[in-house]
């Protein structure tokens, strides 16, 4: 596959098997949801708003229990990236990114230092010291990125981690989270409403339809790594996310 030459594929990291989720009122969220996400890939699924896209990435973690199905992945070693930063005010950016690792306890002298590369990697060398309130949001979700990254986790979700910046933002963190992806070849579950993004970021795109929520199509994106922002200017770029976005009409 073109798109994953850079990157090597690896076991499946998460697996999803015939999932559904029927809330206590009733409210049917999802239903036959099965696909697999491999270390070295970047899987990106879209859908209409309240289509299940969240409660899938809350099923992968624990957070929620899925009605019928099966999830198989490492949850002691799994990333989450929210859609807030969900940084603690008083601690600062060197203390927060230290935090998951603190929490799994790690050595402190091991977690600092993993703190400090993972700082390093996101481009934050010289916020160590200074508390949330006084970063941009741009700079508060790679804080969120580096917290995560101190656990050296196999499998990564995103859960609509940049829609809450603005546009040129939002294209850097798509850049550093496309370089880091290449860097450690985890496998990456990520929801966004941004077709330009799922299509710039992603090995694979899935649409997903109203709810309850299942897989309707897919597309594997046969561009290679590291992808260029101009990328997003090429005429095949374009034609792939007219195809995702014509699917994502038909499914709502």
């Amino acid at each position: 596959m073109a798109a994953t030459k850079n990157v090597e594929l690896g076991e499946v990291a998460l697996s999803f098997n015939d999932i559904g989720m029927t809330f206590p009122d009733g409210t049917e969220a999802l239903r036959g949801v099965t696909f697999d996400v491999r270390r070295g890939e970047f899987v990106t699924i879209v859908g209409p708003s309240g289509c299940g896209k969240s409660t899938l990435l809350k099923i992968a973690s624990g957070l929620l229990q899925n009605t019928t199905g099966t999830v198989d992945v490492d949850r002691d070693r799994l990333g989450y990236v929210f859609q807030d930063a969900t940084l603690l005010p008083w601690r600062t950016i060197s203390k927060n990114v230290e935090l998951f690792a603190e929490l799994h306890e790690v050595d402190k002298n091991k977690r600092q230092a993993l703190a400090q590369e993972a700082i390093e990697l996101v481009g934050l060398t010289g916020f160590e010291n200074h508390f949330p309130k006084s970063l941009s949001g741009g700079m508060k979700m790679r804080a969120s990125l580096a917290r995560t990254l101190t656990l050296e986790p196999p499998v990564f979700l995103f859960d609509e981690p940049f829609g809450a910046v603005d546009e040129i933002t939002r294209e850097h963190l798509n850049d550093e989270t496309q370089a880091l992806f290449m860097r450690k070849g985890f496998a990456g579950l990520f929801i966004t409403h941004s077709i330009s993004e799922a299509v710039f970021m992603s090995t694979r795109v899935l649409v997903m339809s109203n709810r309850p929520g299942q897989i309707v199509d897919e597309y594997n994106i046969p561009f290679e790594y590291p992808r260029k922002p101009d990328l997003r200017f090429d005429p095949e770029f374009a034609r792939i996310s007219g195809e995702v976005s014509l699917s994502l009409r038909g499914a709502h």
